[in-house]
């Protein structure tokens, strides 16, 4: 028989672990309804061990991946599960992102009575109700987002709680898109309980925990062994929040990074207190923000799971920025405020390991929401996007272009499949040249994308560095900020970072993301680094 403390045996099982939730996303790519899922592939999936633990995940969502362990735990704490069961979850409070974001929860069993994994996905689904369509508003209540979904079992013994479903999609805009998502949830959760029930009849219960375990524990030793390659010492780094989208601005994300042995604190107690406005994160966001960071710290092909947290500790205030308190608004802390979160980290990071971490990247999703009824077909609709950047130079090389960067690992909507679902005409899509910003090695560009309505529409934007830009690294200059302009008879309108409005047939919207930041003087270069007065 194989030794089971064989690395090779590890590795085999490393992979298996991580095809099981691969499986999964082809799954619900494949078999979703929306554009946001099939072809932006907004969505994450990934393993847990008994204790609901991380054993494996898929290469998905930053953002998402990160934060799900926390949605896990809250719902093994308070469901039971028997064979067939499934439990749904959106609770920002109880491991959620922010509401759009629908986590389903699967338990595998083998000869026991107890689970012995756990399959997850988390889906973003473009509309869960609340005050604007699309259920991105510029909210200052989670009440207003949309409709909060504690852990409820949604699934019993394999049949559908036929009125649970019917009560949600009685509180969203386009229920027949919502109920093919979450029928795609479903058919991923139970690929990947039946890749593992295969798992464990072919190597054994026992044999197969086990190697899981070891996964975690490999995970913990990489992440120590390269935690002591970075000198003992303690950074501090700030950057700002342009606003929160009901009258805050200037909100500071502060961190204090102590680095000591094989281990790493991670200290946010000094951010602001959480603001009025939409853009407040949860804890299990900054937890995201840190497992990603650490997981770029970690050269080698590390496997991505609950090992790589133990050598870490996370300190957060609550009621701040950074680990709000209910209700707060929550709708862009997840997509906004973990870019800034990762910002900040970095250039933590940078002081610790110079030359070895790239300036910043555009440091936003540029969220665009919009709902309307389409004309073409009398059918309500609701479309939401995330729209790449610039991301920041390194000492290799220059930033790469129009590209979705750091917490986001989604793809832009292809102009056909977005003009065949939706009263859409993408007027212009391309790169936003020279908004990288300048070096010996620039910042990557950002992208325009510019969008006729061919129906009324409700729309929100929820963006960030429109007013402060990406920074530089080693004397390069910061990226360019983005710009949100709305065009109504011929006329062009600037907008805010975060604004909400209707539109009227033949209105143009174009976004212009931000660029990159540069990395390193060019001899011409004459540069000051920009200096963020709340952080001095």
């Amino acid at each position: 028989m194989t030794d089971p403390r064989d690395p090779l045996v590890l590795d085999v099982f490393r992979n298996r672990f991580a095809a099981v939730a691969e499986e999964m996303g082809v799954t619900l790519m494949r078999t979703a309804y929306s554009p946001n899922i099939k072809e932006r592939r907004d969505y994450s999936c990934a393993v847990f061990d008994a204790a609901g633990d991380m054993v494996a995940q898929a290469a998905h969502i930053p953002v998402h991946l990160g934060a799900m362990p926390l949605s896990v735990k809250a719902v093994l704490a308070e469901k039971t599960f028997a064979p067939g069961d499934m439990v749904m979850v959106n609770d920002p409070f109880r491991g959620g992102t922010h509401l759009p974001d629908i986590t389903l929860v699967a338990p595998v069993f083998a000869d026991g009575d107890r689970p012995v994994f756990y399959v997850a996905n988390r889906a973003h689904h473009s509309d869960v109700g609340g005050m604007a369509a699309g259920s991105m508003p510029l909210s200052t209540s989670l009440f207003q987002e949309g409709i909060v979904i504690p852990p409820v079992t949604v699934v019993r013994g394999g049949v559908m709680d036929r009125e649970l479903m019917d009560f949600f999609l009685a509180n969203v805009r386009t229920p027949v898109e919502r109920e093919g998502d979450f029928a795609a949830q479903i058919m991923a959760n139970l690929t990947g309980a039946k890749r593992l029930s295969e798992m464990i009849e072919r190597f054994g219960r026992e044999r197969t925990a086990h190697q899981a375990a070891r996964l975690l524990d490999h995970a913990e030793a990489l992440a120590r062994a390269a935690i002591r390659e970075v000198p003992d010492g303690v950074h501090e780094a700030c950057d700002l929040l342009d606003d929160d989208g009901a009258g805050g601005a200037d909100i500071a994300v502060r961190l204090r990074l102590t680095i000591r042995g094989d281990g790493m604190e991670f200290d946010f107690t000094g951010s602001d207190p959480q603001a009025a406005g939409c853009v407040n994160a949860t804890r299990a966001i900054a937890v995201s923000c840190v497992l990603y960071a650490v997981r770029c710290l970690v050269a080698k092909d590390v496997p991505v799971n609950a090992g790589l947290t133990r050598p870490i500790h996370i300190v957060t205030r609550p009621g701040s920025i950074v680990d709000a308190a209910f209700p707060a608004a929550v709708a862009g802390g997840n997509v906004e405020t973990s870019q800034r979160l990762v910002d900040v980290i970095f250039l933590a990071m940078s002081q610790a390991l110079p030359g070895k971490v790239p300036a910043a990247s555009q440091g936003t999703m540029n969220n665009v929401a919009v709902g309307g009824v389409d004309a073409r077909t009398g059918a309500p609709f609701a479309y939401y996007e995330t729209l790449a950047g610039g991301m920041g130079a390194g000492a290799a090389g220059p930033g790469e272009s129009a590209v979705h960067s750091h917490m986001t690992n989604t793809l832009n909507t292809p102009v056909e499949a977005l003009e065949y679902a939706y009263p859409l005409v993408v007027r212009e899509y391309g790169l936003r040249r020279g908004s990288g910003g300048e070096g010996r090695h620039p910042g990557g560009d950002g992208l325009c994308r510019e969008l006729e309505f061919l129906s009324p529409a409700e729309v929100t934007v929820l963006s960030e560095r429109r007013r402060h830009p990406p920074y530089g690294l080693s004397g390069g200059a910061p990226g360019a900020t983005g710009r949100n302009v709305l065009i109504h008879d011929g006329e062009a309108r600037e907008l805010p970072g975060k604004c909400h409005f209707t539109a009227v047939k033949g209105d143009r919207l174009r976004v212009e993301t931000p660029g990159g930041g540069g990395y390193g003087e060019k001899h011409y270069l004459v540069y000051s680094e920009n200096k963020l007065s709340r952080c001095d």
